[in-house]
């Protein structure tokens, strides 16, 4: 069909989130290595407006929608790079877990981080 196969959207949001994180100033592998703490996907939605050809170069933008000691909840909007037009919407809830996977709550530092990020963000319409 010369389209991109629809799971490859959910790929697409997690490299988002890891580039989110970045630019927060840490990385998932610091909070698994360091801290002991995980971020699960217990939710996951993508809704499709577009579809996206081989070959197409898509633009992945990530929010911070709203976090909780044990609850981060992620944005995305996918974009065609060629001319910014709306290819999917998703989000993405995650529960914060130990190693054991049992629910734990995130360190104060990431906390601190992910609350001033919410603060600079604009609200959505």
């Amino acid at each position: 069909m010369g389209v991109v196969y629809h799971s490859n959207h959910f790929v697409w949001f997690e490299v988002g989130r890891v580039e989110l994180l970045r630019q927060l100033g840490f990385s998932y592998r610091d909070m698994e290595r360091m801290d002991g703490r995980y971020i699960a996907v217990a939710e996951a939605k993508c809704r499709y407006r577009a579809p996206v050809r081989y070959d197409e170069e898509v633009v992945v933008r990530t929010r911070l929608r709203n976090v909780r000691e044990s609850v981060v909840h992620f944005g995305y909007e996918l974009l065609r790079a060629e001319d910014g037009s709306l290819i999917a919407e998703g989000e993405t809830t995650h529960i914060v877990t130990d190693a054991n996977m049992k629910i734990a709550e995130l360190p104060e530092k990431y906390l601190k981080a992910f609350r001033a990020a919410l603060g600079k963000l604009k609200p959505r319409k």
